[in-house]
């Protein structure tokens, strides 16, 4: 069966998303730690990153370096907190996660609940700076 990324790759499953190319998504988390944290992903389905080839990990690293660079761009934030979890969903994963302090990284930390609209909106802005990356 294919994992929630792989039906959000097909777009059977709505997502915000903020940057694609054709190996790589990436979108907002829907219960984020802070406005602008981004799940980014290869669009091969492996269930753990350290499975992945070679190419598609360091591919997967280059783009969410990208990714980072936009969301520093369109959210206030010191820096971008980068996440390798990896349990919550079995597709291979980095979380990106506007920070200020240590603490905002933290996630055990309450989710922000954002309204769709919200989100749209957050992920307007992550996409146009994209572009400008």
């Amino acid at each position: 069966m294919a994992s929630i990324f792989t039906r959000i790759i097909r777009r059977e499953v709505p997502a915000h998303i903020v940057a694609e190319d054709e190996n790589y998504l990436a979108f907002l988390d829907i219960l984020p730690l802070a406005r602008g944290h981004t799940l980014v992903i290869p669009k091969k389905e492996v269930d753990y990153v350290f499975d992945l080839d070679d190419e598609t990990l360091s591919g997967l690293h280059i783009f969410s370096k990208k990714v980072a660079q936009a969301i520093r761009k369109a959210i206030d934030c010191k820096r971008v907190g980068v996440a390798v979890l990896g349990m919550e969903v079995p597709h291979a994963h980095i979380h990106l996660v506007p920070m200020n302090s240590m603490s905002d990284i933290n996630f055990s930390n309450t989710k922000l609940k954002l309204s769709s609209e919200e989100l749209a909106g957050i992920a307007a802005k992550i996409r146009d700076s994209f572009q400008h990356v």
